[in-house]
């Protein structure tokens, strides 16, 4: 937050050189631009373990786990001791200590969880990775060390588990939080921040389908909703700026059985922490 104007500004921010060489290549190649874009777009931002993270890092049986379905290795961790295990799923730039005080709390009511390092994030190998591997990554460890009470998904995460649902996942319960919803919408903002121009956009999201094998907007929230019937929980702030409120109150209008808890003054990533927020996740876990 911007504590002199009292005002959020965007979470992850793309560093300078990449925006300047990439603004300036689209007048030279748009076809390269656009595939320039479209590895920048994959290309997650490691961000260095903060301290808070810390207890949950060394307190948490870290493995390893084989994800066949797209040939990569990443990292698991076990967060308690007990047979109701709760899963819970990072964003984008995120790891699986992010959660920590969500996790805290569910070990506290008597849960274990379960996170992971998504590919090219945290602990995990790799550079690049996709909306489509973090649900492979899902549906695996679901398989190895499912069944789960419930799973909670902040951003991306949250877009993946519902994604996962869709596909016929089995959840007793899900909560997103901070979750994107149109997958356009999120190409157009990233497309502004890279200062390129619309058609640009265009090109990058037909290059990245190609290489995925998969529409790009199938993938959004709201589409995937509609076939989720577990209760669902949607948690966002009003001062989001990542990722508008907007996105949560129309992937609840499309969930037949979904209830959503806004917030203030909390932005993309304090909502994680916030008191009220934590014992919303666990009221309606344990209900």
């Amino acid at each position: 937050m911007d504590q002199k104007k009292g005002i959020h500004q965007q979470s992850i921010q793309i560093p300078q050189p990449i925006v300047y060489f990439g603004k300036s290549l689209q007048f030279v190649s748009k076809k390269l631009a656009a595939f320039y874009a479209g590895n920048i777009f994959m290309l997650p931002i490691k961000f260095k373990m903060p301290s808070r993270e810390f207890e949950m890092d060394a307190n948490s049986v870290q493995t390893k786990l084989y994800i066949p379905a797209i040939d990569k290795e990443i990292i698991i961790y076990t967060y308690g001791k007990s047979d109701k295990k709760i899963l819970l799923s990072h964003g984008w730039c995120g790891r699986g200590t992010q959660l920590f005080k969500i996790a805290d709390a569910l070990v506290e009511n008597g849960y274990s969880t379960i996170s992971f390092d998504a590919p090219a994030h945290g602990k995990s190998k790799g550079t690049k990775t996709n909306m489509k591997e973090f649900i492979e990554v899902i549906f695996e460890i679901e398989k190895q060390f499912g069944p789960f009470e419930a799973a909670v998904g902040h951003s991306l995460g949250g877009m993946a588990l519902l994604n996962c649902c869709k596909e016929n996942l089995s959840f007793q319960k899900l909560v997103t939080v901070g979750s994107g919803n149109v997958i356009d919408d999120i190409i157009r903002d990233f497309i502004k921040q890279m200062r390129m121009k619309p058609e640009i956009g265009a090109m990058m999201k037909y290059k990245v389908e190609k290489q995925i094998n998969r529409t790009l907007n199938d993938f959004s929230s709201y589409i995937a909703a509609k076939e989720v019937h577990i209760p669902v929980l949607v948690i966002h702030d009003e001062d989001d700026v990542d990722v508008p409120v907007t996105a949560a109150r129309e992937i609840v209008e499309h969930l037949p059985n979904g209830t959503l808890f806004e917030t203030k003054k909390l932005g993309h990533r304090k909502i994680l922490g916030d008191r009220k927020v934590i014992k919303e996740i666990v009221s309606f876990i344990t209900a």
